[in-house]
């Protein structure tokens, strides 16, 4: 979505590196596993162990682990678990210079590897001589992955925080060794709606501090866009929302009852609506309304297009609301029709622009939404990618974000690891021609008309799930002791 995988370069292919393969250690609560697996593939082979890796995209049926980690990505349970940074023990890297590695948790780096003993010589110092500058330049923003994370190498020491979120700048991840927990017994949760914006502001600092495993956002343009969808029962409520929030509790379920109750105690005199699900299958239920809008995005007729050009913006928790109604602002200025929904807990925000690419005027019309909300986003202390990472197409806000000094460290970085500009040149590091394409535009390379359709009808099923380990070879694998 942030353009990490497309312009001009050569595809590398690493079927012949890479079996798909998956070790669970149910003692160690650890799984080692290839980079081209799927996130499904862990999921369901750590299950059969009663484990799993909490912090999953949306993604997770067709995102690749790999993918997953050079993405610094997160999730629905991010407000309680973190990104995926948080669950990365080891990972192996081939560096530009053709030398494979491991890099892990608590363990210094190979200093042989000539990437390693370049970023030790000449960058390491100059990160640590700008600490200060770095610790009052980061967003204040529960997660980020935009450019390097210097500020997460600086409290690890380890090289696996840089590489982590790197968008695979720095070298190619072929294998990696997750941190599992055990399943939750028991998952129930609440739905609240709420009247204004000031409900959701107040709703929200209450929640700061509760052990909610999640705490999800569909703004009043999410509830428009699906309200045709929604039982009789549930439109009127949909109306006259400002907003929901989907809240999940998990744990024993003595802890699942005790804090559903307390929390539906605390937040009903700010409700318009609140809903109780006490258990997994209500939960599901109330859940419903957040999976309504994927049908009718996928149906969008010949003329409009989703396009997710904002969709990753994450501000300070306490902003969330200033930073909604930014964005309706915005999109109302410039004619462009905008769907809101996302992490609330992390103050994430997902926007879909509905652009009619019919318009001559519609890539003008995105752009100037981007400029806008891009202001909107650093002018509120956040960051244009809490999850998606920077891509091509944030790569150019970077300056304004972090400043050119910090900027200046992340160029140092990138030369350490590849000093030629190889890997994912343009990422991060933005080409001096850059600039951005969008996914329908005129001057977007032509496809055979074939594939085209192939694809466009593979966006409207979200067909996206179909993971070439399962399919060559149905069977998982579940052993013990595997190493990257």
């Amino acid at each position: 979505m942030s353009g990490g995988n497309v312009g001009e370069g050569l595809v590398l292919d690493l079927r012949a590196l890479d079996d798909g393969a998956i070790h669970v250690d149910r003692l160690a609560g650890t799984a080692v596993t290839s980079a081209g697996a799927t996130c499904a593939a862990l999921v369901r082979t750590a299950a059969l162990h009663g484990l799993r890796l909490p912090a999953t995209p949306s993604s997770w049926r067709y995102a690749t682990l790999g993918g997953m980690v050079a993405n610094n990505a997160a999730g629905v349970r991010s407000f309680r678990y973190g990104s995926v940074r948080s669950w990365v023990e080891a990972l192996t890297l081939v560096t530009a210079d053709g030398e494979r590695t491991v890099l892990e948790r608590g363990k210094g780096a190979n200093p042989v590897i000539p990437a390693v003993s370049r970023f030790e010589e000449t960058v390491a110092p100059a990160i640590r001589a700008e600490a200060e500058r770095i610790r009052t330049s980061w967003p204040m923003t529960r997660k980020n992955s935009c450019g390097y994370a210097l500020d997460a190498w600086l409290r690890s020491g380890d090289l696996l925080d840089l590489v982590i979120g790197a968008e695979g700048t720095l070298g190619v991840i072929t294998a990696i060794r997750w941190r599992l927990m055990p399943i939750p017994a028991t998952r129930a949760g609440l739905r609240l709606a709420v009247a204004d914006d000031a409900g959701l502001s107040t709703a929200l600092a209450r929640l700061a501090d509760s052990s909610a495993s999640a705490v999800e956002v569909l703004d009043r343009t999410f509830l428009g866009f699906v309200l045709e969808t929604l039982p009789p029962e549930e439109q009127e409520i949909a109306r006259r929302a400002s907003a929901m929030l989907l809240i999940e509790f998990e744990g024993t379920a003595a802890e699942v009852q005790d804090a559903v109750a307390e929390w539906a105690s605390r937040l009903e005199p700010l409700a318009l609506d609140l809903r109780v699900a006490i258990d997994a299958h209500e939960l599901d239920n109330l859940w419903e309304i957040r999976h309504a809008a994927s049908p009718l995005l996928a149906r969008l007729g010949e003329g409009l297009r989703s396009m997710q050009v904002i969709e990753d913006g994450c501000v300070p928790p306490a902003r969330l609301a200033e930073y909604l109604g930014a964005l309706r602002a915005i999109a109302a200025r410039h004619a462009v029709q905008v769907v809101l929904f996302g992490h609330a807990g992390d103050a994430n925000v997902h926007a879909n622009l509905l652009v009619d690419i019919r318009q001559p005027d519609w890539e003008a019309q995105v752009r100037a939404v981007f400029d806008d909300a891009s202001c909107a986003q650093i002018a509120l202390g956040g960051t244009p990618a809490g999850e998606h990472g920077a891509g091509r197409l944030r790569a150019g806000l970077l300056p304004r974000v972090y400043g050119r000094e910090i900027v200046g460290l992340f160029a140092a970085v990138k030369q350490a690891f590849d000093p030629e500009g190889m890997m994912n040149p343009g990422v991060i590091i933005p080409a001096a021609d850059a600039r951005i394409t969008f996914k329908a535009a005129v001057q977007a390379p032509a496809l055979p008309a074939d594939i085209e359709a192939g694809l466009r009808d593979m966006e409207r099923a979200g067909a996206w799930d179909r993971d070439r380990y399962a399919l060559a070879a149905p069977g998982l694998a579940a052993t013990s002791n595997g190493q990257p």
